[in-house]
């Protein structure tokens, strides 16, 4: 039976909590990790840059894979438990490996052959162990944590909404906390100590995540999703000759009766109707309720969970390309901030730490979004309504616009100032375009997730929540093509480029102005999708 009441928050406080834990242990493992392998394992700057890069992106990938496992076999309480087990052995690993004796950079006697060979094999084996664990926490951890909440309260709707907010926070703060404490302790006590304090975060999370069992809510898998869609491929095909019915409602669906509970189907849309082929009935005679093959005619239902994934496809394409925008901070907002006055007053303040400052700026724009925006939009619309989520997500793709325009601006200024021959620029000036990227990374990634858990067919959360979350490794992935290929063609046009070593004999405004041109073209291109999306409707069948 479907339960109405209220939600507490216990559940989900336990899952958020979690999330810091994993957060901080992932980013413990993965900030240094370049420099372990080229100081401690004694690999090459390009080796060393190359693994580091390899397993960063193993752990974005994974989670697709731990989310068809969770949606088809295991379950997201299932997947997380046995994921946390093998992240934990993960991480004791890297501890073990970090505490055997290294052998010295020059040394190559068969005994120094021998160390390095154990040491390298107890290391990665953990990593990679590490990169599966933490894959499979993030396909099922995020969609346990929702599915605490019913979809049948409107405050429950709301905490949801908060609880997407919250979890994002905590991903962030795991970012901060590791790249500082965690960091600081590796480099400056030991390597060992430091990937210690990532195993202890991973054994308290698995301690937490068991002593939350009882109180856990969970749903059963739904079967393979991927299964279902080849289904209606296949069947579209298949019955590529038969006329479609004018009336919908003669196309197939499974009704089940006499069941305590009520299952939702979805409501038939009218587009990409090709695929309705797939729930023809040939046969007047078929009856609902026999077998029939699902390779040659398929549900309603599975139809429209199809229709979806074409749908949100052009949504989650915009979102990579958001990502590239939100990449800069990592990468060339801290190279222009090492080039400006990084005194603060007495304060020297290191370019990279301008992150925290990002994080502070996200944490605001939740509560300023939550708090006051939703709430004077709901009341300033008709019937209490408030933004959409799809909105939303495109408020955050306008904000980024703003964000590269204001980063090209205060390259223009900075350079003009070196020109000139003026003092530099101080830091400061890069607090603006922080501040904004903030505002647009809180409306859009927050949301994306809430919108694509919320638009996913049932056999498919865990499945759609890692792909939204992969826009963020396809983001960089692309903004490292981007930068290189920029490099390279303008290097060859006039040296030495617009990205060169010394970016005062450079032009990364013009690279801004670039990002900023594609960002609004990508809002534009959201614009349209966004436009023409359909949500999701359920209709329950008695």
């Amino acid at each position: 039976q479907v339960k109405t009441k209220q939600s507490g928050w216990r559940a989900p406080s336990i899952i958020l909590g979690l999330e810091c834990l994993e957060s901080m242990a992932f980013n413990g493992i993965a900030t240094n990790l370049v420099v372990y392998i080229r100081s401690v394992l004694h690999g090459g700057i390009a080796s060393s840059a190359s693994t580091s890069s390899l397993w960063y992106g193993t752990s974005f990938f994974v989670p697709i894979l731990g989310a068809t496992i969770a949606d088809t076999y295991w379950g997201n309480y299932k997947t997380v438990l046995i994921s946390f087990i093998m992240y934990l052995l993960g991480t004791v690993f890297i501890t073990v490996g970090a505490f055997l004796p290294s052998a010295p950079a020059l040394c190559n006697t068969e005994s120094c052959s021998s160390m390095n060979g154990t040491q390298h094999l107890v290391y990665f084996s953990g990593l990679y162990l590490t990169a599966i664990g933490c894959g499979g926490v993030r396909s099922a951890l995020l969609p346990l944590g929702a599915d605490q909440f019913n979809n049948d309260s409107s405050l429950d709707i709301q905490k949801r909404r908060n609880f997407f907010s919250l979890f994002y926070i905590c991903v962030i703060f795991g970012v901060i906390t590791s790249g500082t404490i965690v960091v600081w302790i590796q480099e400056n006590v030991s390597w060992a100590i430091g990937y210690g304090v990532a195993t202890a975060c991973i054994a308290l999370a698995l301690i937490g995540f068991l002593v939350g069992t009882p109180i856990f809510r969970r749903h059963e898998p739904h079967g393979s999703p991927v299964r279902s869609v080849f289904q209606v491929i296949v069947a579209s095909f298949r019955n590529l000759a038969l006329e479609l019915p004018a009336d919908s409602s003669l196309l197939y669906e499974v009704r089940r009766k006499n069941t305590q509970k009520s299952e939702p189907k979805l409501a038939h849309t009218d587009d990409f109707r090709f695929l309705d082929k797939a729930a023809i009935m040939s046969d007047l005679s078929l009856d609902q309720d026999s077998c029939t093959s699902p390779w040659r005619i398929c549900t309603v239902t599975q139809v429209e969970e199809l229709k979806i994934l074409i749908r949100l496809l052009p949504i989650w394409a915009t979102g990579i390309f958001f990502c590239v925008g939100i990449s800069q901070m990592h990468t060339t907002f801290i190279q222009q901030g090492t080039v400006m006055n990084t005194k603060i007053g007495s304060l020297s303040i290191p370019a990279a730490s301008l992150y925290s400052f990002e994080v502070i700026c996200v944490t605001f724009w939740v509560f300023l979004v939550n708090k006051v925006i939703i709430p004077v939009t709901r009341a300033c619309f008709a019937n209490g309504a408030e933004m959409t989520q799809l909105q939303r997500i495109g408020i955050g793709r306008f904000l980024m616009i703003f964000a590269m325009a204001i980063a090209a601006f205060l390259e223009m200024k900075r350079l003009e100032s070196v020109q000139g021959g003026d003092q530099p620029l101080s830091i400061a000036w890069q607090l603006p375009q922080y501040f904004i990227i903030a505002g647009a990374e809180c409306f859009t990634i927050i949301t994306q997730l809430e919108f694509f858990h919320g638009q996913a067919p049932d056999s498919m959360k865990s499945m759609l929540t890692a792909f939204a979350l992969l826009t963020t490794a396809l983001g960089n992935y692309f903004s490292s093509a981007i930068i290189t290929l920029i490099a390279r063609v303008t290097g060859t046009w006039h040296s030495p480029g617009w990205i060169p070593d010394d970016l005062n004999k450079g032009h990364l405004d013009y690279y801004y102005w670039c990002l900023a041109a594609i960002s609004a073209v990508n809002f534009v291109v959201y614009i349209y999708f966004a436009s023409k999306y359909k949500l999701k409707k359920a209709v329950i069948q008695v």
